[in-house]
């Protein structure tokens, strides 16, 4: 016994250890964040509804069934309800019985519900459709900021583990008096300095991570970790495409298109259904019936009374609507209003949709140019940083123009990295445009 309990003891602390030790990647906090995010979750609920609102609308088509039964007590002159006269004593009756109702016709008002209700839930597949886009992009503007922050880290202290080099070789350039003692106070405060961007750059890194689960929904903020991997830029022809391709593809698979085109036809159907009330209604019915009474003259037993007390009905009933307050044709010029309504904002979104991917594209093409000048730029750095150390080394630049040599560098370094992300961030706006999808 003893032994089972040290193994399960030992199971259960790998478990918490793998556990621990997740590293998420970005498809992974991409999926996780579809399943499990509240909005997402919301918008499958709306869906469930309209999958009712569906059921409610074939419902409209089936027949009713009611059953009723009334018992009474009666004392002095009242009518029984077997014979059908006055009887003036004390007796208890019952009635029971069951009718059923179905409409025939009610100006098509019951097919366009189903209509409508399909159309609704089409509608709400759209909108659960946007909402993943939405929060997988957020997911991966998130994740890139972590990854941003990681790379910038290594980059301060790459250029720290440079300074402290330098450190030691100027405190033997020193010593054997190439350069004065400044120059070495210099340099040690260069590295302070860059001890405390490390500080800065680790707690970045800290507050991104907890962004990022706070976004996933993950309460265990410090042992959340993603994969420590270098993103490089990823290759795609999607900038080479025309703007106007982007365009017109965006509008056939954005979810902002389909909701508004989905919207017009909804409005157009509440129209039909607003129409169809100035139509009669035709309404079918039939029903059964029975009575018993605790005084009958014949002195019939209960089961008898039922058999031969019983009746059925059944027929039709017509309303026209003649006159109801002018409230039809109210509902109709509101649904008429709302189709206007639902053209503008079509429009609107489909100027949007133009608006926003000549937006991305642009900055697709800025973002490219500006990463492409940030290589150029640090490339020129580093080589102005090898003359600076060079000149330094001989005791032909002071340590203070050296030290800001090597902090135009690791600037530059930042703006490559800085760059990278925005460009590989932008692109993913531009392809999800494009219907290529980050799930």
């Amino acid at each position: 016994m003893k032994k089972i309990s040290i193994l399960v003891f030992v199971l259960l602390i790998g478990l918490t250890n793998l556990a621990q030790n997740k590293k998420w990647t970005l498809e992974e906090a991409v999926a996780y964040a579809l399943e499990n995010n509240i909005s997402i979750k919301q918008s499958e609920l709306d869906l469930k509804l309209t999958e009712i609102q569906k059921d409610d609308a074939i419902g409209s088509f089936l027949p009713n069934l009611n059953g009723n039964s009334s018992l009474t007590s009666n004392t002095g002159a009242n009518i029984n309800p077997v014979t059908n006269t006055f009887t003036n004593s004390t007796f208890t009756s019952l009635s029971m019985g069951f009718q059923t109702n179905v409409t025939l016709f009610n100006g098509l008002r019951n097919l366009r519900e189903l209509q409508r209700a399909k159309l609704a839930q089409v509608a709400g597949q759209y909108n659960l459709g946007k909402i993943k886009d939405d929060i997988a992009l957020f997911v991966a503007n998130a994740y890139l900021q972590v990854l941003f922050n990681k790379e910038n880290l290594k980059n301060i202290q790459a250029q720290n583990q440079i300074t402290l080099e330098q450190l030691n070789r100027t405190n033997e350039l020193v010593d054997a008096g190439v350069v004065p003692r400044g120059d070495l106070l210099e340099i040690k405060s260069t590295s302070a300095s860059e001890e405390q961007r490390i500080i800065v750059a680790e707690n970045q890194i800290k507050i991104a991570l907890i962004s990022l689960a706070q976004t996933l929904l993950i309460k265990d903020y410090e042992n959340f970790e993603i994969v420590d991997v270098d993103y490089e830029i990823p290759i795609s022809s999607i900038s080479e495409q025309s703007v106007y391709d982007i365009i017109a593809k965006a509008k056939q698979v954005r979810f902002e298109t389909k909701i508004a085109d989905q919207n017009l036809i909804l409005a157009k159907k509440d129209l039909q259904i607003a129409r169809g009330a100035y139509y009669p209604t035709i309404n079918g019915f039939a029903g059964y019936n029975t009575r018993w009474a605790d005084n009958d003259f014949f002195g019939r037993n209960f089961t008898t009374q039922l058999y031969e007390n019983d009746g059925t009905f059944y027929g039709l009933q017509l309303n026209v609507p003649v006159f109801n307050g002018l409230a039809v044709r109210n509902n109709v010029r509101r649904s008429k209003i709302n189709i206007e309504r639902a053209a503008l904002q079509k429009d609107q979104a489909e100027l949007d949709v133009e608006a926003n991917v000549f937006q991305a594209y642009t900055d697709v093409k800025g973002a490219l140019k500006a990463y492409e000048a940030a290589l150029v730029a640090v490339e020129a750095q580093k080589q102005a940083y090898e003359y600076s150390q060079s000149r330094f080394d001989v005791g032909f630049l002071n340590a203070f123009d050296f030290s800001q040599s090597k902090l135009r560098l690791e600037n530059a370094q930042s703006e490559v990295i800085r760059t990278k992300y925005d460009y590989i961030f932008k692109l993913k706006v531009l392809e999800l445009y494009f219907g290529i999808k980050l799930y």
